[in-house]
This record gives C-alpha cells, structure tokens and sequence, in this order.
C-alpha cells in the first residue's frame, strides 16, 4: 500500500512538471520560443527612416534632355554609411581575401557542424616562415622588383554566391540551382587609374600611395569598379553574419539604389538642389560647401586639391558627409534615360544584372553626387550620371546601406 501511494504521488509530480512546462492553452498564441529582436545599428552607420521623394529633372538641366518627369516615390527605411567607405577600411577586406587566400593553400581547414570545410582563422600565419607553401602568391623570378618580395595582388580574388530574386520571382522554370550566381572577382584596388585618368599630368605619386600610405587612410577608397564594390558588400555581410552567428538574421549590406541614395542625399528636405539643402554652393562666409571643382583650372579654393578624408565638411541633416563631391559613388541601379518611367512609385529600383555578352549600354550603372574634379552641376542631388560597371577612376568611390527590418527604429 505504501509503495503503491508513492507510485501514485511520483505520476502526479510527473502530470505537473508536464503540465507547467506545455505552452498550448488551446488558442491562437503564435509560435513559441521566438528569438527576440531589439533592432540594431551597425558602426559607422546611420539611420535614414521612411519617407517620400520627389525625383525628376535637376534644378539645371545643362544637356537639355528633359527626359526625367517629376515624380513622387516612397522609400522604406535603411541604414547607410555616414562616410564613403575608406582605404583603410577597404583594406581591411583586402587583408581578409589574403588571409584567405593564404590558408587556403596552406590546408588550414577544418570542419563545421553540418560537415563542411571551413578556414580555421584560428590558426596565425607566418609569412616570413610559410615564403616556400605561400610562393605562388608573390612575384618570381623576373617580374620581382630588384628583388624584392611583393604580394602579386592579382592573386587577391574573393569568391561569393548571391541567389538571383528577381529570376526566382518571375521564371516559373527556374530551378534551385539556377537562381544560385557564383562570382570571384579581383579585389585589389587600380591603383594606376590616378595616371590613366588624367594625360600628360604628374600623379605617379598617388598611384604610388594613395591606397596604402596611412596619410590617406581616412580618405575614400577609389580605383574600384561597380563588381569589386559589390563583393565588397557581399564581404561585410559574411564577416557580420560570423560575428552575429547566434542571431537573427540582420539582412545583407549592398549598394544603394540610386532612389535611396538620392532621398539620403537630401537629408529629409525634398527637391532640395544640395545636400545642405539651400540653392547655393557657398555658406554666408563665402566658403565652398563641398569638395568640387569650382572654376577652370582651380581644385583647391574649396580645399582640397583633389580627395579629403571622407568626413570633410559639414553633414547634412541626417548624418551623411560627402553627399556631393569628393568623390561620386556607385549605386545597384542600371541607368537608362528614362528609368523613372518605368520604375514603380514603392522603392523604386531599375536593376539588371549584366552579363559578360550583354550589350555595353546594358554595363551602365548609375553614379551619384559628383566629385572632386567635376563641377558643381553633378554635386545637385538629382543629377544623374554613369560609368560602365568594369570602369575604375580616381574620382569614383562608394558607400554600403542595409534595409532597416521593422517600421521604424523608434519602436524599440
């Protein structure tokens, strides 16, 4: 009898530890043991909140194409980079891809929780010791300068995969495979652009050090083209996703649209000619508001002779330095002359993704804000502009955004 009483009280213990830990009540609760979300706000970013936009023709229209009708559009809330993203930082990826590069060859794998080899960046590397496994990566022989031992950066080449929403979206035969793009790309800077951009001109110098001297480390990067910008964006959202591996997922880093980056630009004053929003070009002092080229042969009366450290000037009223000149900054949208026609009036965005036999007119993608050797007609914040997506110049940079998940960062 007094086992079976302790029997009886072990099954009704049993029947309560249960019962408090089931969370069903017979309603509609939702999914249980959620992740919770607090928002986030990357470094170096700032916040720029939904609104509306009124894109079309600039104030002037120096090529009398009137091709751009006005237009109001609306713009879903993201962060964006508060500076163009520099040398330094730009190094930082460069750093990464040699790493990688370098533990790659020298075996430094191991294995990840579903099976698949991953580098072990625990492991350091020695490039002095490691010269024999790491040779491929430095010039030999002949093209050593009086030698001496360099990185070939042309052995920097950075691997990543995007899948295609648009192809998924639209083409009822797309297959899994199919929608899932595999690109490697180069990633070290054109360093010889400051030479090629400008005939029978003296700038060995900056070809020289401008990316690797840290007197320019705060200044913003150039020489990269519309694909290395890309992979750029693709690099930071690995290395956030590594770092936030036990969060929810935050959304990826890419290139602006040119819409987003035209609304980021204003600082929250539509049609407004300039980021600090009035029609002029010089404050009450009579000082220059941006880093342009502001007469015939005169660069430095704004101050600065060619680029200034990214955070020149005076921000405009969200946050953002630089929105006109210095240097222009690529954006993911394909240009064509009449985009705004066709584009929707919810995040307006013309996109396509060029192949290597497209058309050369299909490799255009848009460039904002004009830079320090253009004149201040491409600093206006509707001013339109273009380079094909494999061009590198001294005068073209670029800056990251992600979408803001939510409606808007003051709820939470």
């Amino acid at each position: 009898m007094k086992s079976l009483s302790s029997l009886s009280a072990l099954l009704l213990a049993v029947m309560l530890i249960s019962s408090c830990g089931k969370q069903e009540s017979g309603q509609l609760t939702g999914a249980q043991n959620r992740p919770t979300w607090a928002g986030f706000n990357p470094f170096g970013m700032v916040y720029i909140p939904s609104g509306t936009l009124t894109i079309g023709q600039s104030d002037q229209d120096v090529f009398s194409t009137y091709a751009q009708r006005q237009k109001a559009i609306s713009i879903s809330g993201f962060f964006m980079d508060d500076t163009e993203i520099t040398n330094n930082e730009y190094r930082q990826f460069v750093e990464w891809v040699r790493d990688s590069v370098a533990h790659e060859t020298l075996g430094n794998k191991i294995e990840d929780d579903f099976g698949n080899e991953i580098i072990d960046w625990e492991i350091p590397i020695d490039y002095d010791l490691s010269s024999e496994e790491l040779g491929d990566m430095y010039y030999q022989g002949d093209m050593a300068f009086e030698g001496k031992r360099e990185l070939d950066y042309a052995s920097l080449k950075f691997k990543y995969q995007w899948i295609d929403w648009q192809k998924a979206a639209h083409d009822k035969t797309a297959t899994r495979t199919s929608i899932i793009n595999k690109d490697e790309v180069k990633v070290f800077p054109d360093t010889l652009c400051w030479i090629r951009d400008f005939t029978f001109s003296y700038n060995e110098p900056h070809s020289r050090n401008y990316f690797w001297h840290p007197a320019f480390d705060d200044y913003p990067v150039v020489g990269v083209n519309w694909k290395q910008a890309t992979a750029f964006c693709h690099w930071r959202t690995k290395l956030w996703d590594q770092f936030k591996a036990d969060e929810p997922n935050t959304e990826v880093f890419r290139l602006p649209s040119e819409a987003e980056w035209e609304y980021a630009a204003r600082g929250g004053h539509d049609i407004s000619p300039y980021p600090w929003g009035g029609p002029y070009i010089r404050n009450a002092k009579g000082c220059l508001l941006a880093n342009f080229k502001p007469g015939r042969g005169n660069y430095p009366e704004d101050g600065g002779l060619h680029t200034v450290k990214a955070d020149a000037y005076f921000p405009n009223d969200y946050g953002l330095y630089c929105m006109a000149g210095n240097v222009s900054e690529w954006t993911s949208s394909a240009f064509h002359e009449n985009a705004y026609i066709n584009e929707h009036d919810l995040n307006s965005d013309y996109r396509y993704d060029a192949k290597s036999d497209d058309p050369e007119a299909y490799k255009r993608k848009v460039i904002r804000g004009g830079s320090w050797k253009d004149i201040s007609y491409y600093c206006q914040t509707g001013t339109r502009s273009w380079e094909f997506q494999d061009t590198t110049k001294s005068y073209i940079g670029f800056r990251c955004v992600i979408t803001y998940l939510g409606r808007s960062i003051n709820d939470f």
